[in-house]
């Protein structure tokens, strides 16, 4: 994982950064391919980081979504755009790093078909359960698991989504067998970990924060590096003794394969210029995620490392979408 600290660093130096801006300018709008339906943690974002863009660019930067297969729609329609810089995709972990291997077919290659700029979220995750089920803890609820292997289910925003992965690392580390029950967002797996139709989701801490609070659910753990500032209280997986479950989703820029790297120089200086406005960090926080900004190097250093990560997750848990 890129450091926090690192990509808010890297993104108050951005005018210094990025030599070439100059040679490169936008002469219409830019279009911004979410691939995921309007209202998400993803889109808000993008549109935060959007309206920035707009005024560094001199151009309209415009929210376009583009929803099904796991992102991969999305996807296929920036890697097979106009290669001139005015097509821009907000990928996220599982269109980017899992997709490719639960997916038996793609019609576009992620390391070849799009190009990256600059990362620009991440955001913590949380391992919640229905409050009936007996566990006030990560290990009790270990334990239980272990005493009732199949008997309980986990729920996800779809097969391959950073919170169906997330999860499964967290089995595979743990060596419980609770079974994947994929809903189509998180919204309607929420709802059923509230009604007791399944013991424990692994979401995003600003989708279910609102819960945790008003009691609907309990918190056991977040798996990021790091106690979250939303849940102070709540321990780490690391804490809880599992090191090697820390995950944290993502969001970042970018560009289908062959976009020429004077194009990709201006891009991620607006990128970078976006995350380092205060402003536009308070928003985004507002939104349940942390800005976070790298160069294009960082970044496709970052996603290799993800690929090999979720990759690995992927055949051990032997997720496959048929």
């Amino acid at each position: 994982m890129i450091p926090r600290r690192t990509l808010l660093a890297s993104a108050a130096f951005a005018p210094f950064a990025v030599h070439a801006q100059s040679a490169w300018a936008p002469v219409r709008p830019l279009r911004f391919v979410v691939p995921f339906v309007a209202g998400g943690s993803t889109d808000v974002a993008a549109r935060i980081i959007a309206d920035h863009m707009s005024q560094g660019l001199g151009q309209p930067v415009i929210v376009e979504n583009r929803g099904g297969s796991g992102g991969n729609i999305g996807g296929d329609i920036v890697a097979k755009a106009p290669p001139d810089g005015h097509t821009l995709l907000m990928g996220v972990t599982g269109l980017l790093t899992t997709n490719q291997h639960i997916y038996p077919s793609m019609s576009f290659d992620v390391a070849r078909d799009l190009a990256p700029v600059s990362m620009a979220y991440t955001s913590d995750m949380v391992i919640v359960v229905n409050n009936r089920l007996p566990v006030r803890t990560l290990r009790e609820f270990v334990e239980l698991a272990k005493q009732r292997p199949g008997a309980m289910s986990f729920g996800s925003s779809g097969h391959g989504a950073s919170t169906h992965t997330a999860a499964e690392l967290f089995k595979l580390q743990a060596g419980i067998d609770v079974v994947h029950v994929p809903y189509r967002g998180s919204g309607g797996a929420m709802n059923d970990l509230i009604a007791g139709n399944i013991e424990m989701m692994l979401v995003q801490i600003a989708a279910t924060i609102g819960a945790i609070q008003g009691t609907q659910i309990r918190a056991l753990a977040v798996t990021g590096p790091q106690r979250h500032a939303l849940l102070p209280e709540v321990e780490t997986v690391t804490e809880a003794g599992w090191p090697g479950a820390t995950a944290t989703s993502w969001g970042c820029v970018m560009v289908p394969g062959v976009t020429p790297a004077p194009a990709i120089a201006r891009l991620n200086q607006a990128v970078r210029a976006a995350i380092a406005d205060p402003g536009v960090q308070q928003r985004l926080a507002g939104a349940g995620v942390d800005g976070a900004a790298s160069s294009p190097e960082e970044l496709a250093a970052f996603l290799v490392s993800e690929r090999e990560k979720w990759g690995r997750v992927v055949r051990e848990a032997r997720i496959r979408v048929e």
